[in-house]
Parts: structure tokens; sequence; C-alpha cells
């Protein structure tokens, strides 16, 4: 059903539930008020929004789902026009359809009509010519909606065309919509699409022959062609075919007029339209009543309450096949399938070991999945785009203003947490995101101590420092933040200081992965050899005894221990085996 400003397609699923989906209209455009223009417009939107609500509402219904591997023909659509085949199928419907209906409504009945002037032996006047052509046509019209509504799921949806009918005409007489009012109601109607394409083809028999009557007038007669009878028929056809838009046009305004009046003139000219909408109609059950009334009401409402939030069916999607369309976007990262998984993991919530399984997801995850992979594809981190990360296991929430926590620096946490006590005061250096001070904190929580440290945490950046308290009120831990360009502004001394400073240097800064790139370059780069911020943090503020322990690169670890000499110097390494953490310990 649509409305001036919006539309609802109802359905009844599979499980008997009406199901809607909504959308708001764009504002009319310019061309709306130009007569003709509009018609013809209307009719090619109508046509090809007509088929996609088709088989949108076969997918709601329940329409087997091919969850096969997608061939090599849909992979290369996906990777080369980030298309499925289903939207291909859509076009190409849309195509063969117009094509179908071109071969039986314009080519056929112009190649009958050329047959029946060979075999009379005579040469028919543009009019008589477009009379037997236009009968020709009614009558292969007219033979396609009969054979055609033998089929069971055409019959089904004239029933749906009755119901629909039924419905429009209960809310024009002013009753409620209910199914005893909308049963009463006829299920023909003035501005139906049926009448529509009758209109078209009564239409054209008038254009047809006036148009062919003034290329005669201009010494152009299509019959006097010192050509073939074949292209003699070809040239009509062409003629035709240039004029349908012009006929769409004046029909769709033929249409409109007669629906305003209801004289006996107007009922001559609508009755050819309302006698074939005898084929197109059938009289629905009291179940598609409720369908086509929900669908109306909806539309009344969303017309009604500009505020009101359109819907969406939710529909099986096959995940195959949505995967090659997020594999298509990441087709330029070297571990695009490993980013595939986290990106349907967190969408869906389904683990990374059950996915190879999964054959269907709702479409609202399929959707979802894909716009993360569009905006990954731009070099924008899988971390921003959904906003969060796991660390330690503890989900922080991430932006473009900190350094994405990574499973490196859980080392470093597991590390701090060995030289903490309870009456330890602790500062977190270049905190970012807060993941090191509050994870430390969410772990010393689990000890049985009355006494807990104490957590500074500092940063140079504001808006880094405002993550990090978002995340510090989400995960309930009490922390205090300064902001600070490293020590600047600590006036106070600690007994364990953890730092995972920037460390990347200049050569390296140029070789990072684009998406690293796209985080704060304040965050990652640490001067010409990468080691500015290490000489820093040798000033470090420590109680004697205190320890700063430190994540590094894993080349860095010689050149840091150069860097504290003086002090107890420990690396650790990580679960790869490489050097990951250095622990400097003010000597005594």
């Amino acid at each position: 059903m649509r409305g001036e400003r919006s539309y609802a397609t109802a359905v009844r699923s599979f499980n008997g539930e009406i199901v809607v989906e909504s959308e708001r209209l764009a504002p009319p455009k310019w061309w709306a008020k130009i007569p003709i223009l509009r018609g013809i417009l209307n009719f090619f939107s109508m046509l090809f929004n007509g088929s996609k609500i088709t088989m949108r509402s076969a997918e709601v219904f329940g329409e087997e789902i091919e969850t096969e591997e997608p061939s090599k023909f849909e992979k290369w659509l996906a990777k080369t026009f980030h298309i499925d085949v289903m939207t291909l199928a859509l076009v190409i419907g849309v195509v063969l359809g117009l094509g179908l209906s071109l071969l039986l409504f314009f080519m056929l009945p112009t190649w009958i009509t050329g047959w029946i002037e060979q075999l009379a032996k005579i040469k028919l006047k543009a009019i008589y010519y477009n009379l037997i052509e236009g009968g020709v046509r009614l009558t292969i019209f007219i033979s396609y909606m009969l054979l055609t509504s033998l089929m069971k799921e055409i019959k089904r949806l004239y029933m749906y065309h009755g119901a629909e009918h039924k419905t429009i005409a209960c809310f024009e007489a002013g009753l409620p919509l209910t199914v005893e009012n909308a049963r009463k109601m006829s299920k023909h109607h003035d501005r139906c699409g049926t009448s529509f394409v009758v209109i078209v083809m009564l239409i054209s028999i008038l254009l047809f022959s006036f148009v062919e009557y003034l290329l005669g007038l201009m010494g152009f007669v299509i019959a006097d062609l010192p050509y073939s009878p074949a292209i003699k028929r070809l040239i009509r056809i062409a003629v035709k075919l240039a004029m349908l838009p012009l006929v769409a046009g004046v029909s769709y305004e033929m249409l409109k007029l007669l629906a305003r009046f209801d004289n006996i003139f107007a009922k001559i000219l609508k009755a050819p339209g309302l006698l074939i909408q005898r084929i197109t109609t059938r009289e629905p059950d009291d179940s598609m009543l409720e369908v086509a009334i929900k669908a109306f009401t909806t539309v009344q409402e969303l017309d009604a309450n500009p505020e009101m939030a359109t819907t969406k069916f939710d529909v099986q999607k096959s995940y195959p096949k949505c995967r090659e369309e997020v594999l298509s976007y990441l087709a330029d990262y070297p571990d695009k399938e490993a980013k595939a998984d986290w990106i349907f993991t967190e969408v869906t919530g389904i683990s990374r070991s059950v996915l190879p399984s999964v054959k269907t997801i709702y479409e609202s995850q399929a959707d979802k999945c894909v716009e993360i992979a569009k905006k990954a594809k731009d070099g924008v981190p899988l971390q921003y785009i959904v906003g969060k990360q796991y660390f330690y296991g503890y989900e922080f929430a991430v932006n473009e203003n900190v350094l994405i926590p990574r499973q490196d620096t859980e080392i470093l946490v597991e590390t701090a947490l060995k030289s903490l006590r309870p009456d330890s005061k602790v500062l977190d250096i270049c905190t970012g995101s807060g993941c090191i001070a509050i994870s430390l904190a969410k772990e010393f929580e689990k000890n049985e101590t009355e006494q807990k440290p104490t957590f500074t945490a500092a940063d140079v950046s504001e808006n880094a420092l405002e993550v990090a308290k978002k995340n510090a009120e989400n995960l309930g831990v009490s922390i205090n933040f300064l902001q600070s360009d490293m020590f600047e502004n600590i006036t106070d001394t600690y007994d364990v200081i953890t730092a995972n400073p920037p460390y990347i240097s200049a050569s390296e800064m140029e070789e990072l992965p684009p998406d690293v790139k796209k985080e704060p370059s304040i965050a990652l780069f640490g001067g010409e050899d990468g080691l500015d911020y290490y000489r820093k943090l040798k000033d470090a503020p420590l109680k004697e005894n205190g320890v700063l322990i430190m994540e590094i690169g894993d080349r860095q670890a010689d050149a840091v221990k150069e860097i504290f000499k003086g002090f107890d110097v420990e690396v650790v390494q990580d679960l790869g085996g490489a050097d990951r953490v250095v622990i400097a310990r003010k000597a005594n």
C-alpha cells in the first residue's frame, strides 16, 4: 500500500504472523506535477518496485534460501560490482519482463496483423490496421491473464489484489477498516493497474493511428515504403516502441481523469478495464483482508505521524553469500578471512569456531556486517566502527582518539599484577583508553583484601581521557585521571608506574597497515628511532624500590636496557617468544 508520504508491505509469514516493512517516500520530484511526464516515470518506477516487492515478500513467506557456497560467477559479481545474484536476478527479471511484454503485446500483434493483410491480399488503411492490431493485442492480453490465473501462485496473487481493492473501497466509503466491512466491498476499483493497461491498449490504437496519419501527411506512408512486408512490420514496431512512453503518460492522465467522474460517459470508458478486473481480482479470504488492512493502516499511521519509526523485515539470508560480499570489501587486506570472522562474530554473537557450519543469518545482521566491511574498506579499523574492543576479558569503548588495545599489552598487565600490593600507589602514563589501569583495578578487586591500590591515569590528550573516564565508569572502578604531557603535571611519587608509550620509529610508521595508520599518530610515533618516550620515562617519579613496567617493540629490548642503565632491568617475552615488556626497578 502506498500513501502520500510512505508505503508499507504486509506479508503473512510462514508461521501465520503478519509482518510489515515500511518506508518513507522522498518528497515529490519536480516532474511529479508535469502531466504526461509523471505518468511515464511512474510507469517504469512502479514496474521495478513491484518486481522488487514481490521478490521481497517471497523471502518473508519462507521461500527456500540457497545456503550453498557461492559460485565463481557470484564471487566475481560480489568482488567486482559488490552486488549479489538476487539483485542481478531482479534487474534481469525486469528486463526480461519488458522484453516478453514487447514480444507479446507489440511485435506479435503487428506480425499477426501483417499476415492477415498478406493473406487477404489487401492494403489496410492506418486506422483499420491499428484497430485490427489493437484487437489482436487485447485478445493476447486477455488470453495471457486467463492462462496465468490457472497457476496456483498467480490465483493467490489475484486474491490479494482483490483484498487490496476491498480495503481501499472500505476506506473511501468512510467505514471502519474491519474485515467484516471490507468483505462487503467491491473487488473492482477505478484506479487499478489492470484498468491502466487496458487504457494503454485503447489509447495506443488512437495515438498510433494519429501518428501514422501525420507521417502520411509528411509523405512517409509505411504501407507504401519500397521494402518487404517484414521490414515494414519492423518499422511499425520501431515507431510504436518510440511512442510507448508517450502512450503510458497519456494513459496515466486518462486514468486519473476518469477516476474523478462517475457519469455515463466515464462509466462507458471505465467498463473495459473493470471487465478485465474480473480476471485479475478474485474474492479474498478473511486472512488476506487482514493483511491488506494492516498494510493500509500502517501507511495511514506513517502519513499522520512523521515521527513514527519505519520497520523492516528481518528475513533469513544466506550466510555464505553474505560472507562473500563482506570479503569483497576486504579484498585488499592480507588477513581478510580473519577480519570477516571478527565482523560476523561481533555482529551475530556466534563464536568463530561455529561460523563454518552456519547456513543463514538474519538480514539485519547481514546488512550490519556489510556496512562494517564497507567502512573497513576505506581503512577505518573495525574496532572504531563498532566502538569497542575486548582487552583482558573486559569490554572497552574505543574511538579515533585512542590507540586500540591489543593482546600484546595483556602481558604488561600480567606482569604489573605481580608487583601490586594493597597499599600500592599506581600511575599509568600514556593511558589512552585506560585499558591498563582499569584492568589492573578490576583484577585486584578479586583479592579479598580491604585495602586496595590507588590508581592514577594520565594522558596528554583530553579526548583520550574522556574515553578512559567512560571506560572506568562503565566497568565500575575508581581511578584518578590527569591531563599531563608525560610527567609535566605529576606531583606525586608512585610504587608502580605502567606505560605503553609510543614506540614506532619514523621508518616503521611508513610501513604500517592502512587501518593502523588511522589510529592517532600521537599514540604511535616514538621519534626518529622510536625511543624518545623511553628517554622521558627514565625520569619517572618512582618511590624508593619503585618499579617501572613498560611495553616495548619486539626489537627494542637492548636499546631500552641501555637507556635504563643504573636500574635493575628485566625483559619479559610474550607468548610468541618476542621481547614485549621491560621491568625497570629503581636501584637502592
